[in-house]
């Protein structure tokens, strides 16, 4: 093996070695162990594999260290900061607010100076003004540290933090000072957006103009979750933000471009030979599409291996594609090792390894293309099927037909037109639309067979989350059955995909049950499993944005949790909160029964949940403890169908309380009751109890508030732990200190999932409950909070 590929290799090793710990070490042994890894390959030739070693884990550490000594200090969370700073990337213009980021040139607080450098997340609400890309503003900011959601296959965005440089989160106050200090110079997110403004203007479907700007350019601001769907659908995410390939074929224009030169003025070959003249200008192309693309991981994986095969041919120097992809490699673990903690990283190197590794040449011409064309995809959607599992719970089993037709229609086609088109918008702007309208006509009905395609059974293909033994088994399964032709016993390799396939399963036994009580921020969801049914409780917030937790968290939840069918949804009672991921869940399970404590506010149909309604699910008894029977009255929903409604004071006492009681414990779930409601609910748990002997695990009404958790309550309850539903430093402050003084003179623990992430409880049914570690302390990772 080249020496270039196992320093490439023993690098990432020991860069990702560090990803895994759960604690950074101190700055002065990451001092002392790069002075050992300079030693090792400096004295010791033969130990350099190992100096490289030391060498990505002194490295990682160090930026790894310096990322989250950057974060602002949590003593200065929830402050409102002045703050100087240019506009970084694309605004993102949201109904409810614009997202941007800021790249922090200097903060005060209360006058003074504050050492804080990085980037901030921040959302600009109550009518932003424009925002134009690298604009310098004064603004005034409130901000606490990066801290995300973390549950059973969910996105991890403190790790993303991390990777990105952000340093804290917030947004813009109402302040008279807030303004903008002069206008913004000359940068590459100007140019950017204004060839995305031009597009838009003369492209006028806005869905067709989306589509080009995010194929040209990289701007997927115009796009809509649906559009995302039907690309990770299709398996063509990829293609979307600009891929690698897209810097390929740019690169191929540069050649193009050279070779066009050498034809008009020949003489240029006695001053410039055109070898290294192509590799020149192949190099320029593809580095300014680069940076129209905004660097993207991918993008910037090609440039690199575009820029050694150039060097190495401006040199009259030979090299391979193996050693060209791990010089690449080491280049981006050099200048951002974080850069692991991206997906794109291990799809865009492990994808172009298998591209490698397993494709040969079959000659020149259309038939020899055509071959490597349809066998790259097949390659890449076998290989990649393992990772798509492991970082996004889904992959797509139609995803080597749409990228079949997708790859070379988007790259040789689609892209070269818009490419053309942004040329003449600077040259000769009236020929600019031609060439777009003939984009955007070709995009349109390419995307609208992707959305047939979207449908198809297997485009959408969930599994349980999947171990790290299973992922190294499912990519040597995969390299084991593209080997050359001829080695022997190659169908072996689907084998070793049995266990990402296949993961094993732990289902309750009949009289016990599990539940989850999902992280949602402040809001809630639980979802509880017996052996052979599921009932969701509550499904989070869909907020103004447009970001639905029902969709990002509560569905991948039960993916990941190895859950494909609900049979009940109940939605304690209507606020957004609680019920906002309702539509998402319900369009997902159309076929199971739904109850709410109002269904008037709910956006699906509904039933009215009464107290005394009760069921049993494989030796698990569920009872409906609220609202009571003389309470609820009968009204007209929207769609004029009769319903109940209840005729509470208060829409929180409106919530269904429901007690699942199992053969070893039982599960109190809640809602939003207040004091005045508890007495009622206490009457209905004590009047059919099974067993008073046997504490229940409470929710904590109304996630902690003053009106609710009545020292009364909690004593008649009895409960052995209480789980809370709270968002980090929410502004209502839940759950309120005097609240949990009261559980804490009952001697009742009570755990957060803000604090711990999605809390999952078992309830054997030969066993008291057993409380699991939540999420965020089940795999400590440094960068969590």
């Amino acid at each position: 093996m080249p020496s270039t590929v196992i320093a490439a290799l023993t690098l990432l090793s020991g860069v990702l070695l560090v990803q895994w710990l759960p604690r950074l070490p101190p700055y002065w042994s990451l001092g002392l162990l790069f002075f050992v890894a300079i030693v090792l390959g400096w004295r010791f030739p033969r130990w350099r594999w190992l100096s490289c070693l030391l060498l990505g884990i002194a490295w990682a550490a160090w930026h790894g260290a310096a990322g989250m000594d950057a974060r602002l200090p949590r003593s200065l969370e929830g402050k409102d900061f002045a703050v100087v700073g240019s506009i970084a990337e694309l605004p993102q213009v949201r109904t409810d607010a614009t997202s941007f980021n800021l790249r922090l040139e200097q903060a005060t607080l209360d006058g003074r100076p504050i050492a804080l450098y990085g980037r901030l997340n921040v959302s600009w609400y109550n009518g932003a003004p424009p925002l134009q890309p690298c604009s310098r503003w004064h603004l005034l900011l409130r901000l606490k540290r990066p801290h995300g959601l973390l549950n059973p296959g969910g996105a991890d965005s403190e790790r993303s933090s991390l990777e990105r440089g952000i340093i804290a989160t917030g947004y813009v106050r109402d302040d008279p000072d807030n303004k903008r200090l002069g206008n913004p110079g000359f940068c590459i997110n100007g140019v950017r957006d204004a060839i995305s403004r031009g597009i838009a203007v003369r492209v006028h479907d806005p869905h067709d103009a989306a589509l080009l700007q995010a194929f040209s350019v990289g701007d997927t601001r115009g796009l809509e979750q649906r559009d995302w769907e039907v690309a990770r659908a299709n398996g063509v995410s990829h293609l979307i933000a600009i891929s690698g390939f897209h810097v390929g074929v740019a690169a191929v224009f540069g050649v193009w471009l050279a070779m066009l030169a050498y034809a008009i003025w020949p003489q240029l070959g006695w001053r410039l030979p055109r070898p290294q003249a192509q590799a020149a200008s192949a190099l320029l192309v593809a580095g300014v599409y680069s940076a129209l693309a905004g660097f993207g991981l991918p993008t910037v994986r090609t440039l690199l291996m575009i820029a050694v095969v150039a060097v190495a041919r401006c040199s009259r120097r030979g090299g391979s594609g193996a050693q060209s992809l791990a010089l690449a490699m080491i280049a981006i673990l050099l200048v951002d090792p974080l850069s692991v903690l991206a997906p794109g990283f291990w799809l865009s190197f492990v994808g172009v390894s298998f591209l490698m590794l397993c494709l040969r040449a079959r000659g020149r011409g259309l038939h020899a293309f055509l071959h490597e064309l349809s066998a790259g995809q097949m390659v890449m959607t076998v290989s990649l099927l393992p990772l798509s599992l492991w970082f996004f719970g889904e992959a797509s089993l139609v995803g080597a037909l749409s990228n079949l037709i997708a790859v070379p229609v988007i790259s040789f086609v689609i892209v070269p037109c818009v490419l053309v088109g942004i040329l003449l918008m600077g040259w000769c702007p009236p020929l600019a639309t031609p060439a777009l309208w003939l984009a955007a006509k070709i995009a349109h009905t390419q995307w609208w067979l992707l959305e047939q395609m979207a449908s198809w059974p297997g485009a959408h293909w969930y599994l349980p989350t999947i171990q790290p033994l299973a992922l190294l088994l499912g990519l040597l399964g995969a390299a084991w059955l593209f080997l050359p032709r001829g080695v022997p016993m190659r169908w072996l390799g689907v084998l070793l995909f049995l266990p990402l396939l296949m993961p094993p399963r732990e289902l309750p036994a009949d009289g016990g049950f599990q539940a989850w009580v999902l992280d949602v921020g402040q809001g809630l969801s639980v979802v509880l499993r017996t052996r052979k049914h599921v009932l969701v409780y509550d499904t989070g917030a869909r907020y103004p944005s447009g970001f639905d937790l029902g969709e990002s968290t509560v569905l991948p939840s039960m993916h990941a949790l190895g859950i494909n069918r609900l049979d009940v949804l109940m939605i304690s009672h209507g606020d957004n909160d609680h019920a906002g991921g309702a539509e998402a869940v319900a369009e997902a399970f159309p076929d199971a029964s739904r109850y709410a404590g109002e269904p008037a506010r709910m956006t699906i149909s509904t039933q009215q949940c009464v107290a005394g309604q009760a069921w049993q699910w494989d030796g698990v008894s569920f009872r409906v403890l609220n609202p009571a029977a003389d309470k609820v009255t009968t009204s007209f929903s929207a769609n004029k169908n009769a319903v109940l409604v209840t005729k509470a004071s208060k829409d929180n006492d409106r919530s269904c309380v429901l007690l699942v009681e199992g053969h070893g414990g039982r599960l109190l779930l809640t809602g939003d009751i207040s004091i005045k409601e508890e007495p009622q609910v206490l009457a209905a748990l004590d009047q059919g109890a099974v067993d008073k002997g046997m504490p229940p695990v409470m929710l904590v009404p109304h996630h902690g508030s003053s009106s609710s958790s009545s020292a009364g309550f909690i004593a008649g309850v009895g409960p052995s732990f209480a789980l809370v539903s709270a968002g980090w430093r929410n502004r209502f402050g839940h759950p309120r200190p005097d609240t949990l003084a009261r559980y804490a003179a009952a001697h009742v623990p009570v755990f957060n999932t803000a604090e711990q992430g999605a809390i999952p409880v078992d309830f054997p049914s030969n066993a008291t409950p057993l409380r699991q570690p939540g999420w965020r302390l089940r795999v400590p990772r440094y960068w969590r909070e």
